[in-house]
């Protein structure tokens, strides 16, 4: 069984905001996947089917972005998943708009949602990947900015990066995700 994660905020306000791209990710492997969100219990809204005879289950934490190992744990322990069937998609300010980079493993980076999932899986060693959202220009704070939506210039490269992280976990579906991170992160 494979647990995929997208960290985001719940709530109309946070919709296509910088720091809900893993909620958006979700959203296109929900209808990829044909896998629909109805599960709204264990702090989150999730979903669960069979992929290429795969149990898979989608997730969206619905503690807000700094507690979302609590739905991550709640999850986990729920299905009885490994942290070697994980992996978390989110926003990452220290990678150009649209770029994705896979991982096995790392610190949080400053990012709220990795360090509450760290600290309630107990591990820095799970899959992520990471979808670049860059910084913000001219002193704009940081909060501001990834609570901000993105520019109508920075929408196509959001897109193609929703795809892409979308075809990367579909592919961690098939094959280790060491061989998926060789093939995505180029």
């Amino acid at each position: 069984m494979k647990l995929i994660v997208g960290l985001g905020n719940p709530g109309k306000q946070y919709d296509k905001t910088r720091h809900n791209i893993g909620f958006e990710v979700i959203d296109e492997l929900s209808a990829r996947l044909d896998i629909p969100l109805s599960q709204a219990k264990l702090k989150g809204l999730y979903g669960a089917g069979v992929v290429k005879g795969e149990k898979v289950i989608l997730l969206k934490p619905l503690t807000y972005m700094n507690l979302s190992g609590e739905s991550i744990r709640a999850v986990m322990d729920y299905f009885d998943i490994e942290l070697d069937d994980l992996v978390v998609v989110y926003d990452d300010l220290d990678l150009p708009t649209g770029k994705i980079r896979l991982r096995q493993k790392g610190s949080a980076g400053g990012h709220n949602g990795i360090k509450s999932t760290i600290a309630h899986t107990g591990s820095q060693e799970f899959n992520r990947i990471r979808v670049g959202i860059s910084r913000p220009q001219n002193g704009m704070a940081i909060t501001d900015y990834v609570l901000g939506k993105f520019s109508k210039e920075e929408q196509p490269d959001m897109e193609h990066a929703v795809k892409k992280a979308s075809e990367a976990c579909e592919a961690w579906l098939e094959k280790p995700f060491l061989q998926v991170m060789n093939t995505y992160n180029q």
